[in-house]
Order: C-alpha cells, then sequence, then structure tokens
C-alpha cells in the first residue's frame, strides 16, 4: 500500500472518531438550521431587495451569544439598514423586516408575520432567539394622502394625527407585552420637504410630537431623534427637490447615527 493511500485512510479512521454521530448529527441539523431558515426568509422577503436595489433583506443567520437586533421602518430605513449591519457587524446580528413597514396599522401584523413564518415552533428548526434591540418608527406613510392607491394631496390621509397616536399606543403596549427584555428605540419621523408627492412639508413635525407624547406614557422606550438629526442636511441628502428619500451620502449618515444610537445599548 502506498504511503499516500496509507495516510488517507489513516485519516479518514481518526475523524471517524473524532467527529462521533452524536456530534455529526448535531452539525447536520445546524447546516439544515440554515437552509431552511435562509430559504424560508427568501420566500417571505420576495423581490423586494430587488425593487429597492439593496442588500438590506438579505439573510444573516442568528449566531449564538451575538445579540440580535431588528430594524423596524418604512423605506427610509430601508434605505440606511444595510449601514447598521456593516457598522456593527462585529457587535451584533442585524436584521431588518422583511417588507417596508408601512403606516402604523401595519405594526403588529408585520411583526406577528415574522414570528410566526420564521421563529419555532410555526418553523421547524427555525429561529428560537430573542430580539435584544428592536430600532423601530411608523409615521411617514401615515401622514400621507392617497387617492387610490396613489399618493394625492386631495385624497384621504392614511392616519389622523388621533389615530396615529391610538395606534402608537397599541405598537409600544404590543411591544413591551411580547418582547419585555428588549431595549426599544424609536426613530422620529423625517422631515418632509416642500412640494412631495402626497405629503405636505411640516407634517413629520405634527406627527413627531404626537409620537413623543405617547411615548411619555411610556419611559422605558429610547428616542431616536433622526429628525433632528436629518433636518439640516435635508438637501444635501434628498434624492431630488421634493422627494422625501436620500442620496447615498443621506443613507450612509443616517445609517451610521442609527448604528450609534444602538451601540450604546449593546
Amino acid at each position: 500500500m502506498k504511503r499516500r493511500d496509507f495516510t488517507k485512510i489513516l485519516g479518514t479512521s481518526i475523524l471517524g472518531v473524532l467527529v462521533t454521530p452524536k456530534v455529526f448529527a448535531e452539525s447536520y441539523a445546524k447546516k439544515t438550521d440554515y437552509e431552511i431558515c435562509k430559504k424560508t426568509w427568501e420566500q417571505l422577503c420576495g423581490k423586494i431587495g430587488k425593487v429597492y436595489k439593496t442588500d438590506a433583506f438579505k439573510y444573516v443567520n442568528p449566531v449564538r451569544r451575538k445579540p440580535n437586533v431588528l430594524i423596524y421602518g418604512d423605506s427610509i430605513s430601508i434605505g440606511y439598514s444595510s449601514t447598521v449591519r456593516k457598522i456593527l457587524e462585529e457587535k451584533a446580528t442585524v436584521i431588518r423586516l422583511f417588507k417596508n413597514g408601512g403606516a402604523s396599522h401595519n405594526f403588529i401584523p408585520n411583526m406577528d408575520k415574522m414570528q410566526k413564518t420564521m421563529f419555532q415552533p410555526d418553523l421547524k428548526k427555525g429561529w428560537k432567539f430573542k430580539w435584544d434591540i428592536i430600532h423601530f418608527n411608523v409615521g411617514l406613510h401615515d401622514l400621507k394622502y392617497l387617492k387610490g392607491k396613489h399618493l394625492n394631496k386631495n385624497g384621504k390621509q392614511v392616519s389622523s394625527i388621533e389615530k396615529y397616536k391610538t395606534n402608537l399606543e397599541e405598537v409600544c403596549n404590543y411591544l413591551n407585552t411580547n418582547y419585555p427584555k428588549a431595549t426599544l428605540i424609536f426613530a422620529t419621523t423625517t422631515p418632509v420637504p416642500e412640494n412631495a408627492k402626497g405629503r405636505f412639508a411640516g407634517d413629520s413635525i405634527k406627527f413627531n410630537k404626537a409620537a413623543l407624547e405617547v411615548l411619555e406614557n411610556h419611559p422605558n422606550i429610547a428616542i431616536n431623534d433622526l429628525y433632528t438629526f436629518t433636518k439640516p442636511n435635508r438637501k444635501q441628502w434628498e434624492q431630488e427637490p421634493g422627494n422625501v428619500h436620500y442620496n447615498e451620502l443621506g443613507k450612509i449618515k443616517q445609517g451610521k447615527k442609527v448604528a450609534e444610537v444602538i451601540a450604546k445599548y449593546l
């Protein structure tokens, strides 16, 4: 027998001794967990990553003993999520919601859907962790006006101030009840520029004021004032005049701010 063949056989034998059936099974189970969760997550997200042209929805597998952070929000948060993940990748697993979070009345259904789809026991061998930090925002889709399904200032506002406050109160109670050990961080709604389609400049101020009134009843929820942070840089960071969204510089700057705030609680 050639020396090379003998060494190969010997190595295989030793591996068989060292890797017991139990260890092999556990290793295979972990691999299977990842594959199941990744496939389920990609099905849950659908094509949204391609629509927004971002890797914010890319599957990230939770790591044992690493804090788990959820980013919940609308398209503004979709824009900064990748930067937050990149900055905190050594410190935490950062996962953003599987879709655009929409208005305040969408919050609880979206959270419940993610819980039911991705977590055990509903998903066999699915996620089993608890969120350590939830950074969330609702508001920009509440203050908009729609005519049918289209943005139109002559249409109907999605949520009145009072309805928004009622919904946000329910959101806060939901989070405190279902995630009692998680650190909760509310981000204020970013500015609405002049001539925005289906939105009025100044409404962010009104809705943020209403949000802060609700949050007074929930002192455990920290506040990330993205409105104040963004306002002075609005024109430099905007995609174009009248657009509520931000260019790459704006997304990165906002992402750094969000990561900075989250890092304080890790």
